[in-house]
């Protein structure tokens, strides 16, 4: 943008109520903020890839979910919207410098915590939120799919064992960590002997932190999300209806034909020549 004659300081310098938010991988500054990177990278130099998968393994690639979305994006927007908030009581605009390697490593606040107080452990499978607990992981069914429970709370493990015929005695020791292994191979010869969906009709309705692993194309048929209309149709397309809700004003998804309007208003000589008005 400083390229263009449109990098914050031009921008800033004609309006200085301005909020000039930009969103990059490495930031503004530092010896890498020039550099090329992606959600991996970000993940990597922050620890949270470090702690995804399989002991002796190479981590987890996950989707470009915790990078590029909630340590990029969502940032972006909150900080835009703190930027606006604090401008009605000072008056003035500022640039908003969203690095995405700043939000991940925001997002690993509370391990930041945890881990030096000894607390949790971060190494692969050895804690209760990264695989290692019985009650908190995902098995294999007997057809090849997947079903995930997160009975973290006695209760709902207690539901939990109860509904796949586990010894109810298990809750007393629950976080004792020495028999998780034993505990994990039992639930996992256990969701073994039946498919999926076999055990979706056995446990959904039962509060013990159960939901089967569906792909994307089976998410828009769950009863939960058709209730609620979490996913809409556009054009045979299952598409995310906007988030969050608001009690009076409801977010829809724009017609075609209104994006391509604001397209083509966007792209014309006035709006071009909007930014020398800034």
């Amino acid at each position: 943008m400083e390229r263009l004659g449109l990098g914050p300081n031009d921008a800033c310098s004609l309006n200085k109520r301005l909020i000039y938010a930009r969103m990059t991988g490495w930031g503004q500054d530092g010896p890498l903020a020039r550099m090329a990177g992606h959600d991996i990278n970000y993940l990597a130099l922050t620890s949270a890839l470090a702690a995804v998968g399989k002991p002796g393994e190479p981590a987890t690639v996950p989707l470009n979910l915790i990078g590029d979305f909630g340590g990029g994006s969502v940032f972006l927007a909150f900080g835009i919207m703190a930027a606006l908030w604090e401008r009605e009581r000072s008056g003035l605009g500022q640039v908003v410098d969203a690095a995405i390697v700043d939000g991940v490593a925001s997002i690993m606040s509370m391990f930041a915590g945890l881990v030096p107080s000894g607390r949790i452990s971060l190494d692969r499978e050895a804690n209760m939120l990264g695989g290692a607990a019985p009650f908190y992981r995902c098995y294999l069914c007997k057809d090849g799919k997947e079903i995930a429970v997160g009975a973290i709370e006695p209760q709902f493990y207690s539901h939990l064992l109860a509904a796949v015929g586990a010894p109810a005695e298990w809750v007393k020791d629950q976080h004792d960590t020495t028999n998780w292994p034993d505990r994990c191979a039992w639930f996992a010869a256990k969701f073994l002997t039946k498919s999926r969906d076999e055990w979706a009709n056995q446990i959904e309705g039962i509060d013990a932190c159960f939901a089967p692993v569906l792909d994307f194309r089976e998410a828009g048929q769950h009863p939960h999300m058709k209730s609620r209309g979490t996913y809409v149709d556009r054009d045979g397309f299952a598409h995310p209806a906007p988030a969050p809700r608001f009690s009076r004003t409801r977010a829809t998804i724009p017609e075609d034909r209104a994006a391509e309007a604001m397209i083509a208003d966007w792209a014309s000589d006035k709006q071009a020549a909007a930014p020398r008005a800034l």
